[in-house]
């Protein structure tokens, strides 16, 4: 097991700026597994981070170590939940969580990259295993401890066999048109009203018919540019807004009504993550304006709890924050038990390449649809991945390419990787 620390200098442009995180470097801590096996596969995962803190989060990954050293590399891909439940058990590491915070998105880090080489050993892109797998054998991926008040596995089997219905038909569907997006690329809280118009516009060109903005930091300011965005995009295109946790809940009420009479689509994030009975009031406040959040929320129970008490319209899953792709199996089946559309955050880098395979898996063979359903796309940093996003008329195309999308160019890993890399030995040396 090889871990990097992938830094990129994002915020040298703003790009990827907010009201609460307004120089954001987006980073990767990255971990490789390799095996003996003839075939010379490779997993690949990584959670994503925005700078300083991922030296902390790459040594958490590597505290993970013993746990993957002399594992049966088949057994392991038939049962990635094996090494799930053992990295989530660990007593003395589950004491920093438990199931939360650094140790919990490095365990998601390597869990998804035994998914990875699952998915390279079948041949197979996420998306194809994820949704084709007999239902019985998803349920066994999932952890049901603390769920079972809100979900059954036998609920969830039920959900999964009668989700495969029309399975083929959505597939070609799929394969024909993609999945829809939104993006993000407009809406950064430091770029200029030009920037965002000239974006805003590109977008639509570009056929997204939903953009974001960024907000919290001044309310006129965000009045001047939601007018700004408004103008660009016209009165069909949906507006979403993101505070970024910037709000007590009674702010959150007053600055979203504010911005209501802009007819925005969602607010997200409107207050801290953990907060479900304020994500409640807030949504409650704010109708008819949707409440989004879950980019931040730190398990499935902290989901279950948010969908129980009504606290959000729109679910917003994200593929390195939680502990990989098993546990978000189970933050889908709670939507989809509770009739919530989920609408994947994927600001960050290589978050957009993860995050389509559980959406489109959602779609394939769950939901089976992908109404009011997008999945947020930044045009930043694709170009690092050996098998990038592809955006057709505002359609995440379907990825044909075994794996989860993880892998990263051997290059950028070699110029990116701090502090020794070829691009950040270079800038530190010029900044003594």
């Amino acid at each position: 097991m090889d871990t990097h620390d992938i830094r990129f200098p994002t915020s040298r442009e703003l790009d990827g700026s907010d009201a609460m995180n307004p120089d954001p470097d987006y980073s990767a801590a990255y971990v490789v597994l390799r095996t003996d096996s003839s075939d010379g596969l490779e997993g690949h995962g990584f959670t994503f981070t925005i700078g300083r803190g991922n030296d902390v989060q790459v040594a958490a990954i590597a505290a993970l170590r013993p746990h993957l050293l002399g594992r049966n590399v088949a057994e392991l891909c038939a049962d990635p939940a094996s090494l799930s439940r053992d990295l989530v058990g660990d007593s003395q590491l589950r004491w920093l969580g438990p199931e939360k915070g650094v140790m919990h998105m490095a365990i998601g880090a390597v869990v998804n990259a035994a998914w990875d080489l699952a998915a390279k050993r079948a041949g197979q892109p996420l998306w194809r295993l994820l949704a084709h797998a007999d239902p019985v054998w998803l349920v066994s991926q999932v952890d049901f401890r603390y769920l079972a008040d809100a979900l059954t596995p036998e609920e969830a089997l039920g959900l999964l066999r009668e989700g495969r219905r029309g399975l083929a038909e959505r597939e070609a569907a799929l394969l024909e048109r993609g999945y829809p997006g939104y993006t993000t690329s407009p809406g950064w809280l430091g770029y200029s009203d030009e920037k965002l118009t000239r974006l805003a516009k590109q977008a639509v060109a570009d056929g997204f018919t939903q953009i974001k903005l960024k907000v919290g930091a001044d309310l006129d300011d965000d009045l001047r540019r939601m007018r700004t965005a408004r103008a660009a995009v016209g009165e069909r295109v949906r507006i979403a807004v993101d505070a970024n946790q910037r709000w007590n809940v009674g702010e959150a009420i007053e600055w979203t009504r504010a911005l209501a009479g802009l007819n925005p689509y969602w607010i997200e994030e409107p207050t801290s993550p953990d907060d479900i009975l304020g994500h409640a009031a807030v949504r409650e406040g704010v109708a008819p304006v949707k409440v989004a959040t879950g980019e931040h929320v730190q398990n499935r129970v902290v989901f279950k709890q948010l969908l129980q008490a009504g606290a959000l319209d729109v679910l917003q899953i994200d593929a390195a924050r939680v502990g990989g792709v098993n546990e978000n199996l189970a933050i889908l089946l709670l939507a989809a038990k509770f009739g919530v559309p989920v609408c994947p955050h994927a600001g960050g880098v290589g978050l957009c390449e993860l995050v389509q395979h559980l959406s489109m898996f959602d779609y394939l063979a769950l939901s089976g649809t992908t109404e009011d359903r997008v999945i947020e796309y930044v045009d930043h940093l694709h170009e690092h991945f050996t098998a990038p996003v592809v955006i057709r008329d505002g359609h995440y195309t379907a990825p044909l390419t075994p794996g989860f999308s993880a892998t990263m160019h051997p290059a950028s890993i070699a110029e990116y990787r701090y502090p020794d890399g070829t691009f950040w030995a270079a800038d530190l040396a010029g900044r003594q």
